[in-house]
């Protein structure tokens, strides 16, 4: 099926980039207003989704959006542009609690940002909608089953998550919005067309 010329995967990318762009312009002070914050450090209810388009560098801006390129795409293309918009947002905004949740319990003092638990949730959709199709990890480039690669990966976070592995990556808020879009796909029956 073709991609429609308005994309929703295209326009959350142009997002991210014209947000990156007064980051680069505006500085710390304005990132870390829209950063997610814990509860007693300067938590506001908007962080829950602003978070999802402030990036910590360039580097960390490419990959999210190369992964929501490569995800949302191909979710938007088979299911519609509605589907991406609404796993894509469920599982930032269930990313940003779990990560409010995570930081508040562990006293952490840190605010946290990126796309990645929208990211994680299209890439958890992705593999229960296509478990079949092959995915090749870029470094080793190991080919192997959509629902292959989201279960390692998954199990990968977790780990890396309680033992505190790679300190400053959010791995909860990636689970969560693993969480976010799984409970959206399980129960809102949103189907190929």
């Amino acid at each position: 099926m073709r991609q429609p010329r308005f994309s929703i995967t295209n326009s959350i990318i142009v997002a991210n980039a014209i947000i990156f762009a007064l980051e680069v312009a505006l500085g710390g002070t304005f990132t870390l207003s829209l950063a997610l914050w814990p509860i007693g450090a300067g938590f506001m209810p908007w962080q829950l989704l602003t978070h999802a388009f402030v990036h910590a560098n360039s580097t960390h801006l490419l990959f999210n959006m190369f992964g929501l390129w490569m995800f949302g795409r191909a979710i938007e293309t088979e299911l519609g542009g509605r589907a991406v918009f609404e796993i894509y947002f469920a599982s930032v905004l269930m990313a940003g609690a779990t990560q409010v949740l995570v930081s508040t319990l562990s006293g952490g003092v840190y605010p946290s940002l990126g796309a990645s638990g929208g990211l994680f949730g299209l890439l958890l959709a992705y593999g229960m909608y296509f478990p079949r199709r092959i995915v090749v990890l870029l470094i080793p480039p190991i080919p192997m089953p959509a629902w292959l690669f989201v279960t390692l990966y998954a199990l990968i976070e977790l780990i890396m998550g309680v033992t505190g592995t790679e300190a400053g990556v959010a791995h909860f808020a990636h689970l969560g919005g693993m969480a976010g879009a799984y409970l959206l796909v399980r129960y809102r029956h949103i189907h190929p067309r």
